[in-house]
């Protein structure tokens, strides 16, 4: 794998299978950081077994993709972790009881995101403020309702105003 890795071009994003064969899925993800030259790892899978998905997060990986997604959520997955965020299919996320939706914690970017649903402005104007995609902002302002509890942007606004976020 360091070989592959050490002669490929720059690369932003290393998504490993961990169906690949001979190779442990978490093993492979280890090998995977070790290879990757700081870029981020992300582990891709067919199953989605319960906590599986948060043990991959909580490991280091730049997310866990499941294989049966559109092909269009998976682009946008593959962008957003290229951009060094963390991804996890919104399904596969059990909150806690220590850390319910509602007071989930944010992000550095969602809170940058946040201050642009507060200030009012559209999803395009925050992607062009902060140089990215505006399919990335629409995922980021999804698991910012999802964290705070809001029923859409706007309701985000008011709880972060509430609990004075921006």
């Amino acid at each position: 794998m360091a070989a592959i890795a050490a002669a490929a071009p720059p690369y932003d994003l290393v998504v490993l299978d961990c169906g690949v064969p001979g190779m442990d899925g978490h093993a492979g993800l280890d090998k995977a950081f070790a290879a990757s030259f700081g870029r981020p790892v992300a582990l891709m899978s067919g199953l989605a077994p319960p906590g599986v998905a948060e043990r991959v997060v909580a490991s280091g990986a730049a997310g866990y993709l499941i294989k049966t997604v559109p092909a269009r959520s998976l682009v946008n997955a593959i962008r957003f972790m290229a951009t060094c965020e963390v991804y996890m299919p919104i399904h596969l996320h059990r909150p806690t009881p220590a850390q319910p939706a509602a007071t989930g914690r944010l992000s550095a970017r969602e809170q940058q995101v946040l201050a642009g649903l507060c200030a009012g402005q559209a999803n395009k104007e925050i992607a062009r403020d902060l140089d990215l995609r505006e399919p990335t902002i629409k995922l980021h302002v999804k698991l910012i309702c999802r964290k705070l509890g809001a029923r859409n942007r706007t309701h985000a606004a008011m709880i972060a105003r509430e609990r004075a976020l921006c």
